[in-house]
């Protein structure tokens, strides 16, 4: 058995966004042979999703969450700047682990899928994401 792990740091900046995290997590996987590749963003704000990038799925990710989770005035959670409360609920919609199947040392992920960090959050820059192989 085959365990492995290590953290990557994230700088998000002050805007919302989605951060393409997948050439990070084949470089990790790299040389480990078949398992599994588990991704995790150990943070109450920030989420984690399997789309494609590039092409306006991500923009529309961004639209959707802006739809769902307005950053206004209607949040409990009010600390942080205007509508913080929604990064407090991202989580519960976008979920802060993704695991993938590695075949060969590679992730197997769609011919249009990649790994990204969904940040909403514009109080916290820096993130961390646990990659953990498991083969």
């Amino acid at each position: 058995m085959t365990f492995s792990t290590e953290t990557l740091d994230i700088t998000t900046g002050s805007r919302p966004g989605i951060f393409d995290l997948t050439p990070a997590v084949a470089d990790f996987c790299r040389d480990k042979g078949d398992g599994l590749v588990n991704v995790f963003v150990p943070h109450a704000t920030a989420g984690l999703a399997i789309i494609e990038v590039g092409a306006g799925s991500d923009d529309d990710l961004m639209a959707l969450i802006d739809d769902l989770l307005p950053a206004d005035g209607r949040w409990r959670h009010a600390h942080g700047s205007p509508g913080h409360g929604r990064d407090h609920v991202l989580p519960a919609i976008i979920a802060p682990s993704a695991t993938i199947p590695v075949v060969e040392g590679r992730p197997t992920l769609g011919t249009w899928q990649s790994v990204v960090l969904v940040d909403t959050n514009r109080d916290n820059f820096e993130r961390r994401v646990r990659l953990t192989f498991l083969g």
